[in-house]
């Protein structure tokens, strides 16, 4: 298993500070993009970066990088750098992240359903 955990992460569990286990899911997941990489690298495989930025609209450079060193930080996903002309780098899940892209699909699939039933209601637009 990966042993590698952001600081705070780390800071919040040994001072006892999550309330449940499902807080720790959560600010390991939650950021701007993380669960759409994750969905992503888990389902489609390996990305590199440019992938990745093409994926979101305005997305900037500075927050898509802080949203991958998160992460790779909390061992969900890593990076590999090829040996190589011009240099190429690859983000994939981990054997640690393959274990939520279950939970992401289930969280696409109730997406998908609720926006059909809005629609249905007439509460959006289709």
């Amino acid at each position: 298993m990966c042993e590698t955990l952001r600081e705070n992460i780390k800071q919040k569990l040994e001072n006892g500070d999550y309330n449940c286990e499902k807080e720790l899911t959560l600010s390991i997941i939650s950021g701007k993009y993380k669960v759409v990489i994750l969905w992503h690298l888990g389902v489609e495989g390996p990305h590199r970066f440019s992938d990745l930025e093409r994926l979101f609209n305005h997305v900037s450079h500075k927050t898509l990088s802080n949203q991958l060193k998160e992460l790779i930080d909390d061992g969900i996903i890593s990076r590999k750098v090829y040996p190589e002309m011009p240099p190429k780098v690859e983000y994939d899940v981990t054997e640690l992240g393959k274990t939520l892209v279950p939970i992401v699909e289930m969280m696409y699939d109730w997406g998908k359903k609720r926006i059909s039933q809005l629609k249905e209601e007439g509460i959006i637009g289709s």
